[in-house]
């Protein structure tokens, strides 16, 4: 069973694990994080006793703290679940407004099937838009698929599926209505091809991921 761990409580181990990820040798001084986290050093001081606590960090004395395997795992599941938000709002809802600040209130509503629901659901990225690499997780990515929504890009050689959401506009939009791409649209992944009403026809990666289908 996982530790409950409050929101605060996730935003001071994501900091700490970002830092960790610029240098994981050396333990990291209550006066950083308290800087870092735009706070008074007795406070962040008393935060991180309650984290080690919870046995995400250790104390060494005199010199700071350092994330335990434990602290690891629960902040790099926060910075993935962040991360797969900003991937979301741009590839998605095409969200024009500040991406880091709605993902970072969004990572913490997210439960466990709902964070493997959209990793599905965006296509499993490594990266950012930015070209941040994704924290990566232990996946269960099944085999059986039917019935499943996900992005025209992971659906597997030789399956067909119906397309149910093209989030695309502009000249985007015309591209695919040419090409005979619509809602309701029956396509089969033909391997470096995509069969669409008998016509073999070419897809850019970027347009795969916005067009979410469903299989049969």
């Amino acid at each position: 069973m996982s530790i409950p761990i409050q929101e605060d409580q996730e935003m001071y181990l994501k900091k700490l694990f970002e830092i960790h990820l610029i240098d994981s040798n050396e333990p990291i001084r209550t006066s950083r994080i308290a800087d870092e986290m735009n706070v008074s050093a007795p406070s962040a001081s008393e935060m991180l006793k309650r984290l080690g606590r919870k046995g995400f960090v250790d104390y060494v004395p005199y010199k700071g703290v350092t994330l335990t395997q434990q602290g690891i795992d629960a902040a790099s599941r926060v910075k993935r679940r962040e991360a797969l938000m900003e991937v979301f709002l741009i590839q998605m809802l095409d969200f024009r407004g500040d991406v880091k600040d709605v993902a970072c209130r969004l990572e913490h509503a997210l439960t466990d099937d709902l964070e493997s629901a959209i990793d599905r659901l965006l296509g499993y990225p490594s990266h950012t838009v930015d070209g941040e690499e994704i924290p990566s997780a232990n996946r269960t990515i099944k085999s059986d698929i039917e019935g499943v929504l996900l992005p025209l890009s992971s659906l597997p050689v030789n399956c067909q599926a119906k397309v149910e959401l093209v989030i695309v506009d502009g000249m985007d939009v015309r591209t695919l209505s040419d090409m005979g791409v619509s809602v309701g649209s029956v396509i089969v992944n033909n391997g470096d091809e995509w069969l669409v009403n008998g016509v073999n026809i070419r897809l850019s990666n970027t347009l795969q991921s916005r067009i979410l289908v469903r299989t049969d």
